[in-house]
C-alpha cells in the first residue's frame, strides 16, 4: 500500500499498512518521516536517529469497528553539549500527547461526549459508536483537563444556584460582556466571594440581586466597583411589599370585588347554577350527543341533496350501516341507555325508601348501608343520588339565588394594580374608593413600576419621599439603604438576566448528573458548556 497522510501531523507521520485483526478490529501502522526533532529541553533541532520503537494508540472508530495505531516513533539523539538530556523521542503533538494511549481526535471526542452526557451515559454511547472506555476512564480523563485560565473581566454578574433549594447554595460568577459563565463556587458566603473578587482585580461593574452576602463581600473586596441591583428583583420586592401591604384588607377587598362585579340577571344565575347542578358525567353525554347530532344533520342534507349513501358514508369516514340506518328511522335515533352492575343494585330498594322517607344526606345513607355490609366508599353513594334523582345531597336542600362571592386574593389585587388591565379597573375603582390608604400605595407601586421600567433616575428622590410616608414606607427604607446599588441600575442598562439564564443551563447539567458526582465535574462541565 502507498504512503497516505491520514493524521493531523502531516508530512511526519504516514500510513504504513493496514490490516484487520478478526472481524472487530483495524489495526493502522503508521511511521514518521519527519527529517528531525527539536528537543525538549534545549530546543535545537536533531537529525541523529538513536533507536525506534512502537507506541500502541486507540483511534476513532471506522463504521463502528475499534480502530488501533500501531506508531513506529524514533529516538534522537541532542547534539548539544550544554545539554543534559542526551536522548529524546520525537514529538507529535497533533498525533497523541506524552504518554498517551489514545490519539488527539478520539481523546477530544471523549471529553465532548463526557461533558454533554457525564460518566455512565457517556461510556453507554461511546460503546455504541465503537469506542471502549469505561464511565470511570471518562470521568478521569475530563478531571485532567487544565481549566482555562480565567480572562480579565471588567463587568461581573454574581448570583445564587441551589444545591438543594431552601437548604444549601453555591455562587456562579458570570462575565456580562460575553454572557459567559467565568466560575463557580460551592458555597454562597460572604468570605468566599470576598476571596474571589481580590483574586481578580480589575473589576469595574458587580451586578447582583438584593442579597446581602455579594453587597458586603463587594464593598470590602472590590470597593472601586459600581454595585448594580437587578431591576427584576427590585420589581419583585415591590410585588411583595404591595402584597403585604394589602393582606390585613383581605375583606375589603373580597367586598369591592363583589361590589364591582354587579348583580346578574335572573336568568343568568339560574342557568349559572343549573350548568354547576349538572355532573361531569352528564355534561360529558350531552356534548357526545350534540356531536352525533350534528354529523347525523350533515349527512341527512347530504342524502336529501342526492348523493349515494356510500359517498355520503365515505365523506364522512363513517360506517355505511349507520347511514342505512338514520335514513330508515326517520329521526335521530337516540342512545340507548346502559346498565351496568354496581355495588349498591342489592341495596337499591332500601335507598329508594330512605329517600322516600326524607333522607337526601349521602354520609348518613352510606353509615347505614355499612352496618348492613356494604362495603363501598361514600363517593358511591353521592353518585348514585346525582344520577337517580338529578342532585346532590346538599343541593336537594338548599339551592343557591346568589352568586358566590369572587375569590380575590392579596397577590391577585397587586397583580391587577401593577398590570393596569381594562378588565381590572372596575374592581380598582371600587376599592380606591373604600380606601384611600390602599389607593396611595398603589400610586406609590405604579411610580415606582414606571421609574424602573422607563429608567427614569430623575425620578428616584421625588418617588423616595412620597413613598417613606406611604404604606411602603418599609420597603422604602430598605432601599435607602442600597440607594447607590438602586440608583446605577437607573442608570445603566446591565443586569443578572444572563445570569439567571446561565443559572437555569446549571440546573439541566446538575440534575442529569442525578446528585453523584463531585462539584469539581459539576463546574468543569458547566464552564465548558458556557
Amino acid at each position: 500500500m502507498g504512503h497516505r497522510t491520514l493524521v493531523p501531523d502531516a508530512g511526519e507521520v504516514v500510513l504504513h499498512e493496514l490490516k484487520a485483526v478478526g472481524q472487530s478490529r483495524l489495526v493502522m501502522v503508521l511511521r514518521s518521516t519527519g527529517q528531525e526533532s527539536c528537543c525538549p529541553t534545549c530546543g535545537q533541532a536533531s537529525r541523529r536517529i538513536h533507536s525506534r520503537y512502537c507506541r500502541h494508540l486507540s483511534d476513532l472508530p471506522w463504521e463502528g469497528i475499534p480502530v488501533g495505531i500501531l506508531l513506529q516513533v524514533r529516538r534522537f539523539s541532542c547534539g548539544a553539549e550544554a545539554c543534559g538530556q542526551h536522548i529524546f523521542t520525537e514529538r507529535l503533538p497533533k498525533t497523541v500527547q506524552r504518554y498517551g494511549r489514545r490519539t488527539c481526535r478520539l481523546s477530544s471526542a471523549l471529553n465532548q461526549i463526557t461533558l454533554v452526557l457525564g460518566g455512565s451515559a457517556g461510556c453507554r454511547l461511546a460503546r455504541q459508536l465503537g469506542i471502549l472506555a469505561s464511565g470511570s476512564t471518562l470521568l478521569r480523563q475530563l478531571k485532567k483537563k487544565a481549566a482555562a485560565a480565567i480572562a480579565a473581566t471588567r463587568v461581573v454578574g454574581i448570583d445564587e444556584w441551589a444545591w438543594r433549594k431552601g437548604h444549601r447554595y453555591g455562587t456562579i460568577f458570570c462575565d456580562l460582556e460575553k454572557s459567559k459563565v467565568i466560575d463557580l463556587l460551592a458555597d454562597r458566603s460572604v468570605d468566599s466571594t470576598e476571596a474571589w473578587l481580590r483574586a481578580h482585580p480589575g473589576i469595574e461593574i458587580v451586578s447582583r440581586d438584593r442579597s446581602s452576602v455579594y453587597s458586603e463581600a463587594a464593598v470590602r473586596a472590590a470597593p472601586q466597583a459600581t454595585q448594580i441591583a437587578d431591576r427584576w428583583h427590585l420589581l419583585r420586592n415591590l410585588s411583595e411589599a404591595l402584597t403585604g401591604a394589602l393582606a390585613p384588607h383581605h375583606r375589603l377587598m373580597v367586598e369591592a370585588a363583589q361590589a364591582a362585579r354587579g348583580k346578574p340577571s335572573p336568568d343568568a344565575v339560574d342557568m349559572r347554577y343549573a350548568t354547576i347542578r349538572m355532573s361531569q358525567k352528564e355534561a360529558a353525554r350531552q356534548r357526545s350527543r350534540e356531536r352525533r347530532m350534528a354529523v347525523y344533520e350533515t349527512a341527512m342534507e347530504l342524502v336529501r341533496g342526492g348523493l349515494p349513501q356510500p359517498d355520503v358514508a365515505r365523506r364522512l369516514s363513517i360506517d355505511g350501516r349507520t347511514i342505512r340506518r338514520w335514513v330508515e328511522s326517520n329521526g335521530f335515533p337516540e342512545q340507548r341507555p346502559r346498565w351496568r352492575k354496581s355495588s349498591l343494585d342489592r341495596y337499591r330498594d332500601y335507598l329508594e325508601q330512605r329517600w322516600q322517607q326524607g333522607c337526601h344526606n349521602a354520609a348518613q345513607l352510606w353509615r347505614e348501608l355499612r352496618e348492613k355490609g356494604f362495603k363501598g366508599q361514600p363517593r358511591i353513594v353521592r353518585d348514585w343520588m346525582l344520577k337517580h334523582h338529578g342532585t346532590r345531597a346538599s343541593e336537594a336542600k338548599k339551592v343557591p339565588t346568589v352568586p358566590p362571592v369572587p375569590r380575590i386574593s392579596p397577590r391577585q389585587t397587586a397583580w391587577h394594580v401593577l398590570k393596569q388591565s381594562e378588565s381590572s379597573l372596575p374592581y380598582l375603582e371600587e376599592l380606591f374608593r373604600r380606601s384611600p390608604e390602599i389607593a396611595t400605595a398603589a400610586t406609590v407601586a405604579r411610580e415606582f413600576f414606571r421609574m424602573v421600567r422607563k429608567r427614569d433616575l430623575a425620578a428616584w428622590e421625588p418617588w423616595l419621599q412620597s413613598a417613606l410616608e406611604s404604606p411602603l414606607v418599609s420597603f422604602a427604607k430598605h432601599l435607602s439603604r442600597d440607594a447607590a446599588a438602586v440608583k446605577a441600575a437607573l442608570e445603566h442598562g446591565w443586569s443578572n438576566g444572563p445570569v439567571e439564564g446561565n443559572v437555569h443551563r446549571l440546573k439541566l447539567i446538575k440534575r442529569s448528573m442525578y446528585g453523584r458526582a463531585s462539584f469539581d465535574l459539576l463546574r468543569i462541565r458547566v464552564l465548558n458548556a458556557a
